[in-house]
């Protein structure tokens, strides 16, 4: 069975992450998968395009066994794609969204939560630190205060917080999670079509006066951090579900 699941059917196109043994951990095949999902041009009949996830979680991030030498460049080039899709995006969140995963949510365009679902970014607690590209993406929609308690703290918020914060679109209760997110994609899916791919680029337009600004030396240092040895100390052990030992090397 394949770990990405995407289809187009009427107005929706809907592209389902299928790993749920893993809790939808992405690796590269998922990573490339999902930039071809969303990198096709929508037909005339579609409105909206939806990311859903098997199992108890929507996405752990990505998977650390698969992380060695693939750098950040697949998923920045992954949730550019995602972004950058001409009509809306809405991630139906059910569980945890950690990591890369609350980045996949969050470069989402609506996301309707469950209660029950809880987001984070635990790159501090494993000695990583976020891109350039992945850390506007936290500042545009949370705001400089809740970026920097996301980032220093690394522990998950639940979503009505992060609903409150007004950082996602919608939060439901579990049982109603279905109902409140047809609701939604129903709503874009009777709107206009060229006011929807309007108002789509007008935001991008927007906010992309992030990207203007100088950032190799970030670039630089991140990619230190990614390399450090805190960094192999703090994937070994999350894997190895136990407390890191951190030297500031």
């Amino acid at each position: 069975m394949a770990k990405i699941e995407w289809r187009v059917e009427g107005a929706l196109r809907t592209v389902l992450l299928n790993r749920p043994e893993k809790r939808n951990a992405l690796d590269r095949e998922m990573l490339e998968t999902l930039a071809a999902a969303f990198a096709e041009p929508p037909g005339e009949a579609e409105r909206a395009a939806v990311i859903r996830a098997a199992g108890p979680a929507f996405c752990a991030g990505l998977d650390l066994r698969a992380r060695e030498g693939m750098g950040a460049n697949p998923i920045e080039r992954m949730l550019h794609q995602i972004e950058t899709y001409p009509l809306p995006v809405v991630a139906v969140v059910q569980g945890d969204a950690i990591a890369g995963g609350n980045e996949l949510a969050l470069h989402c365009d609506l996301v309707v939560a469950s209660s029950a679902a809880r987001f984070g970014m635990s790159l501090a607690q494993i000695g990583l630190a976020p891109s350039w590209f992945l850390a506007k993406k936290l500042l545009e929609v949370a705001g400089p205060v809740t970026t920097r308690r996301i980032l220093f703290l690394g522990d998950p918020l639940p979503a009505s917080r992060l609903y409150e914060l007004g950082v996602i679109s919608h939060v439901a209760a579990p049982e109603a999670l279905e109902a409140t997110a047809s609701a939604v994609l129903e709503r874009l899916a009777t709107n206009a079509p060229l006011s929807l791919k309007a108002m789509k680029q007008l935001l991008l337009r927007e906010m992309k006066f992030r990207d203007a600004i100088p950032h190799e030396d970030i670039d630089r240092l991140t990619d230190s951090v990614r390399h450090s040895a805190d960094a192999k100390e703090g994937i070994a052990a999350r894997l190895e579900k136990r407390p890191a030992k951190f030297q500031g090397r």
